[in-house]
């Protein structure tokens, strides 16, 4: 039977960690990587069995790689802070220690929760992540944003969701919006890539039209427009902050 190592990344999830941490009743070990926490998030983690170490910020892919490396075991299973397994994908990990592994990483689906509000639509669901994976095969990919398991052989589908516990407020995904487009100018930035005004005029509606209507995010209702509405404001800003980008280094020579 393969050991696992589930891994989680942290930076003040005192909120949310325990959620988490309780869904990996599965693993053989819980190893949760922190940033410099000041909100009791390494205590609540040691609190509940799992193997801490406190490791500075160096982005997300570098930090879950961080974590594979250090875990005691090949296999390993990546959660977020504000995830956690359902029921039938924790039954899937169990069964699944039970044969030899088939493939080199393994997809679940993943559900969220938007404003207090399960998502099925909107461009957001299934949303299947690879999240169990053989670290001698596979790694973390992406420098700022977007960061993804990569792995060099099959993929297959557990059963059961990852549920994935989104803003809980307007102001907190504003927030989320300002932080992460910040990362995504930065690489766009350096991937060299430029706007034009015809983008930055079009881009956003274009969003919006597709998440609120091609991907049926109209039957999401009221969240359904926010989140088309709030995709809109993500490509607008990361779109601007790149533009902001260029106009500073150009004026700088």
């Amino acid at each position: 039977m393969p050991a696992l190592s589930a891994t989680i990344i942290t930076r003040n999830e005192a909120a949310n960690l325990a959620r988490a941490i309780r869904s990996l009743s599965g693993a053989n070990e819980i190893l949760v990587v922190d940033s410099d926490s000041t909100d009791g998030t390494r205590e609540i983690a040691a609190g509940l069995g799992a193997r801490v170490i406190n490791h500075s910020w160096e982005g997300f892919a570098a930090q879950k790689n961080f974590a594979s490396a250090q875990a005691r075991h090949d296999w390993i299973l990546s959660l977020d802070a504000d995830e956690e397994l359902d029921p039938q994908a924790q039954a899937a990990v169990l069964a699944w220690k039970q044969s030899e592994p088939a493939a080199a990483g393994y997809r679940f689906a993943r559900r969220a929760q938007y404003l207090g509000r399960w998502i099925l639509h909107s461009g957001w669901y299934p949303d299947c992540k690879l999240r169990l994976f053989d670290r001698r095969r596979g790694s973390w990919q992406g420098v700022y944003v977007h960061e993804s398991a990569v792995v060099d052989g099959p993929v297959a589908t557990l059963a059961g969701e990852i549920l994935h516990y989104t803003c809980a407020s307007l102001a907190e995904h504003r927030q989320r919006i300002e932080f992460y487009t910040d990362l995504a100018a930065e690489e766009m930035y350096e991937r060299g890539e430029r706007v034009s005004l015809l983008r930055r005029t079009l881009g956003p509606p274009w969003i919006f039209f597709n998440s609120y209507i091609l991907r049926l995010g109209m039957l999401d209702g009221v969240c359904g427009f926010l989140i088309a509405r709030m995709a809109a404001r993500y490509v607008h800003r990361k779109y601007a902050k790149l533009a902001d980008l260029q106009r500073k280094v150009y004026s700088s020579r």
